[in-house]
Order: structure tokens, then C-alpha cells, then sequence
């Protein structure tokens, strides 16, 4: 059996766990540059407010009270994310981290019996260590475990733990199941299956094999299957990503091309972590620096461009030096840019990096401190303070020179931030 763990309303759970003012309150979280809607508490869903909805929309509500807006804190959601991981691997056999705020697990070990006690305790002890209200789904796929936490999440009467270990609960669910709640098919597939008259998962079920294979592929058998209660996708981490990209639109338009620097610093500095966390390391290392597309009434320019290592590295100072080279190629005077990022490309397993032909001692060495210094910067980093940079980046925060009118403070990750007691 397959537990699929995963955390309610996760971005604005994580407000509400330091500021109990807004439970039951409307809520909603807001993108980069309090753009628009990312994630909702389920009393703005019940007020009608939809994923993506841009904030000026909003605004009225919020200015007369009837809604609150965060801006994205991220540096907290992950703090607290790390936080509920290490309570569910602790616990459960087979952990497998799906996103910020879903994880699964096999529950090997466990008697049938048991699992209603075993989930319902952990439910109560992330709650009680985070802060944070988790539910966890059971059933004998992982699709089936996301229908089963649906149930969990929608039904007090669950207590957080819904189990689907017969054919007539898998039946009755899947019965109770829109086409685009489903797992593997959501809002992109469901139109063409609904033109078909499938509903409900249920509908889907129904059909035959060889009808879901005609309209959906190999990938709709796997859903199809998995909802049968035959498991049918692999117990694997997902494959190390081959690209990464780091970038941002700016609260201003940026014309200085010293500030202009230290963004790209920022973000190249970002790459280089997520390169090392995935035991990676980069070939290729590009930049672009945009000019506003709506602000016709400017020049616009939009330059890309990328160089190759001479040979793969994560270290954050060989990213940002290269990144900075590229910036400086492609800058032109006279632009305000508006949006910038580094892009790295042909990602390589960091453990299988060949030396070059005619390396010097020297810079054997230099790469060796490089990547001692990059692994001291991650330890010391890892809470999200960003206390050590290269001179080139900026101090404080990565999200700094992002509008955030609306943001909460770093209660976990900054001395300065926290929580006080009055």
C-alpha cells in the first residue's frame, strides 16, 4: 500500500502558523512581484476566487478587509517544508518527496490494521511540531493514494487519513472523482475526455484498454491502471533535470548595469546551489537581459547568449564569473531592463567529470577550493539566510528587489524576524 502525505493549502498554511489571527480568514498568496494568485485557503476558494487571478482584481477586497494577501515568502514555505519532510521520512518506510508539500511512502511493515493509527498519529504530529495540517491518503497505487487524500482533505470526518483498501470504496471514490481532479489528466486532458462523456474518474475506468490507449497513449494506460488498483508507475526519484533556469521581472526597470550585475550575480549564485543539490554540474551557461514588451514607448531589446565551461563545474564562483563575462557581452546602454536570468544547460552527473588533457597542478588545486568553498556556503546557507555571497552578489535575500507589499517576516530563518511573544 502506497501513503500519499501531503500538507493543506501549503503556502497559506504556512502564514497562518505564525500569525493564528488569519485562520478562517480568506487568504490567498501571491506570486513574484504580487503578480497574481498562487495558492488559496479554502475560504477564498468558497468566495469564488480562481488560481492566477491577477491581485489588481483583487485589491478592492483586500483594501476593505474581506481578504487577505501575503506576498510569496519562500524562504519560510521552504524552511517549514524541510521541516514536515523530516517528521514524515522519519516515520513512514519508502519515502519518496514529490513537491514542496506532497511526499510518498509504502507502508511495508505495517499491519492493515494499523494504518489508520500510524497516519492519524503523524497527521497530529506534524501539526503539532509545524504548525502545518497534513493529510495522507492510502490506497494501493499512488493515483488511488491521490484520491484517497482528496477525501482526507475535503472530509472532517476523516480526521486526516483516508484509506481506499476495497473495490467498493475504490468504486464509490472514483464515482465522487471529476475527470480533472484526476492525477496524470487534471484541466489539460480533461476537456477532450469530458467531449467523449467521461465525467468521472469512474467514466474513465469503464473504457476500454484499448480506447484510453487511442486518446491518451502509454501515459493515460498508466492513469487508467493505476486507478484500477494495478500500480503502474515506478517507485523512482524523478530524472536530474538537463536544464536549469534561475531568472526574474523586476519591480523597476533596471537601467545600471552595476545593479543589473548584481541580479545576475544573485542568480547565477542560485543555479550553482540547485546544480550541487542534485549532485550536477554544469556545461553551458547563458544569460538574458529583456526589456519590457508592453512599454512599446521604449526600445526594446532582448538578448541571449551562452558560453561553454572548458570543463563541467557547480562551484558558485566559476558560475558567476562566467554568467558576469556573458552579461557584460550582451549589455547595451540606453535599454531599461525589466526582466533578467542564467540559464544552464547540458547538466552532467558531477561524480563523472573528466580532468582535462593538459590541467596544471594549479588549477587542480584552485577547483579543489572552489568546491570546498561552494560545500561551506551550503551548509552555512542551507536555512535560506544567504549569510555567505561572493562580493558580487547582493546582501540579505535573493528575493530582494522583488515587490512584496504584503510579506511576512522570516520567522524561522532570522534572528531579526522572530516570532515575538507579547
Amino acid at each position: 500500500m502506497y501513503a500519499l502525505a501531503d500538507c493543506n493549502n501549503f503556502f497559506v498554511s504556512c502564514e497562518r502558523a505564525f500569525q493564528p489571527q488569519l485562520e478562517g480568514r480568506p487568504v490567498v498568496v501571491l506570486s513574484n512581484n504580487d503578480g497574481c494568485v498562487v495558492a488559496r485557503s479554502n475560504e477564498s476558494k468558497a468566495m469564488g476566487i480562481k488560481m492566477g487571478t491577477p491581485f489588481f482584481q483583487l485589491k478592492s477586497l483586500v483594501e476593505s478587509g474581506k481578504l487577505v494577501a501575503c506576498s510569496s515568502n519562500y524562504t519560510l514555505y521552504g524552511d517549514l517544508s524541510n521541516r514536515v519532510m523530516r517528521i514524515l521520512s522519519g516515520t513512514l518506510p519508502g519515502y519518496q518527496k514529490y513537491s514542496i508539500d506532497e511526499a510518498f511512502f509504502t507502508l511495508d511493515g505495517i499491519a492493515p490494521e494499523r494504518y489508520k493509527a500510524v497516519c492519524g498519529e503523524l497527521v497530529r504530529r506534524v501539526r503539532r511540531s509545524t504548525g502545518i495540517p497534513v493529510s495522507i491518503g492510502i490506497a494501493p497505487t499512488k493515483t488511488l493514494g491521490k484520491v484517497a487524500n482528496h477525501f482526507a482533505k475535503k472530509y472532517p470526518g476523516y480526521r486526516g487519513v483516508c484509506i481506499i483498501d476495497s473495490d467498493e470504496k475504490r468504486l464509490k471514490a472514483l464515482s465522487l472523482t471529476p475527470i480533472d481532479d484526476v492525477w496524470g489528466i487534471g484541466w489539460r486532458g480533461a476537456p477532450k475526455l469530458m467531449a467523449a462523456g467521461v465525467h468521472t474518474a469512474l467514466d474513465f475506468v469503464e473504457r476500454p484498454e484499448a480506447w484510453v490507449r487511442g486518446r491518451m497513449g502509454i501515459t493515460g494506460v498508466r492513469t487508467w491502471l493505476e486507478l484500477q488498483g494495478t500500480p503502474a508507475i515506478a517507485d523512482e526519484l524523478p530524472a536530474p533535470r538537463k536544464s536549469i533556469c534561475t531568472s526574474r521581472s523586476f519591480a523597476e526597470m533596471i537601467t545600471d548595469k552595476a545593479e543589473l550585475r548584481l541580479r545576475v550575480s544573485d542568480f547565477a549564485g542560485i543555479c550553482a546551489q540547485k546544480l550541487r543539490s542534485e549532485r550536477s554540474a554544469a556545461v553551458i551557461v547563458g544569460v538574458f537581459a529583456h526589456t519590457s514588451p508592453f512599454r512599446k514607448d521604449l526600445p526594446q531589446y532582448y538578448p541571449y547568449q551562452s558560453t561553454r565551461l572548458d570543463k563541467p563545474a557547480n562551484s558558485t564562483q566559476t558560475i558567476v564569473q562566467t554568467a558576469l563575462r556573458v552579461l557584460d557581452s550582451i549589455y547595451r546602454d540606453g535599454y531599461s531592463y525589466k526582466r533578467a536570468g542564467v540559464v544552464i544547460e547540458e547538466v552532467v552527473d558531477a561524480s563523472a567529470i573528466q580532468g582535462l588533457l593538459f590541467e596544471t597542478e594549479d588549477q587542480i588545486e584552485l577547483q579543489r577550493r572552489q568546491d570546498e568553498i561552494s560545500a561551506i556556503m551550503d551548509r552555512v546557507n542551507k536555512p535560506g539566510n544567504n549569510l555567505l555571497r561572493l562580493a558580487t552578489q547582493r546582501p540579505g535575500h535573493y528575493a530582494d528587489g522583488i515587490r512584496r507589499d504584503h510579506c511576512s517576516p522570516l520567522f524561522t530563518t532570522d534572528w531579526n524576524d522572530l516570532l515575538e511573544v507579547s
